[in-house]
């Protein structure tokens, strides 16, 4: 596939068949990945990479727990301090906070994406219990056969998250090229503690994001492709004197 063919065809999919995807073809992805630039050439990031029994295992955990942020969220203010103090499962133990209100000059995008979504999966945007369970498949990996967990170095700092970035982006290609699917999930960050269960993972290196990866199904849900920012919107203007 030719490589603007490969850029304009990546798109989030967010309903995949669960046929597995071959070890060799994942293992094929991620070292194309790792072919990325990095700060220093250090690749201040790890990936854990889950697929069977351990997917599964943290569909079924990820999935529970935000059903109880969800109740949490409901329930109002003492019910949340409650379960801080009682550490309730649905309380996120990630280790990057939430972006929870949006920068006013970032708003407008963010709403016209919201709408679009919601749109295509036919949820009113007063069906509180409709949007909950949409966000709530980000937790399932959309039915994904495989994800990709990434974790950045404290030590840098941003840069990590940089280099993760350029990673992830060089990941999806590369998995388009191989005509599969992905989704790039903030959602996978609100929760460690199912993932320090399953993998080693060194203290210094902290939950970022994670990736869902596997075979596209023809879905309305993957028809959904916002508009893209015009190159002209991201130049800033020359200072005139």
């Amino acid at each position: 596939m030719e490589f603007l063919e490969t850029l304009k065809q990546r798109h989030s999919v967010r309903a995949f068949d669960p046929r597995p995807v071959p070890e060799e073809v994942l293992q094929r992805l991620l070292s194309q990945a790792a072919l990325s630039p990095s700060w220093s050439n250090t690749h201040p990031y790890r990936i854990a990479l889950a697929t069977g029994e351990v997917l599964e295992s943290l569909r079924n955990e990820l999935y529970g727990r935000f059903q109880e942020t969800i109740k949490l969220q409901r329930s109002g203010k003492l019910a949340q301090i409650k379960g801080l103090l009682t550490r309730n499962k649905g309380i996120p133990d990630g280790d990057v906070k939430p972006v929870v209100n949006y920068p006013k000059d970032l708003q407008a995008r963010r709403v016209e994406c919201g709408k679009g979504l919601y749109g295509v999966l036919g949820v009113a945007r007063n069906d509180l219990k409709a949007r909950d369970q949409a966000m709530a498949e980000n937790f399932r990996m959309f039915g994904a056969p495989a994800a990709a967990f990434v974790f950045v170095h404290e030590g840098v700092g941003i840069y990590s998250a940089l280099d993760a970035g350029i990673f992830l982006q060089s990941l999806m290609l590369a998995a388009t090229n191989e005509g599969l699917g992905t989704c790039a999930q903030g959602a996978l960050g609100l929760f460690r503690s199912p993932l320090d269960t399953h993998f080693d993972i060194p203290k210094q290196y902290k939950l970022l994001c994670g990736v869902a990866i596997g075979y596209e199904l023809d879905a309305p849900v993957n028809k959904f492709q916002p508009e893209k920012i015009a190159a002209t919107e991201l130049m800033l203007p020359n200072r005139r004197g």
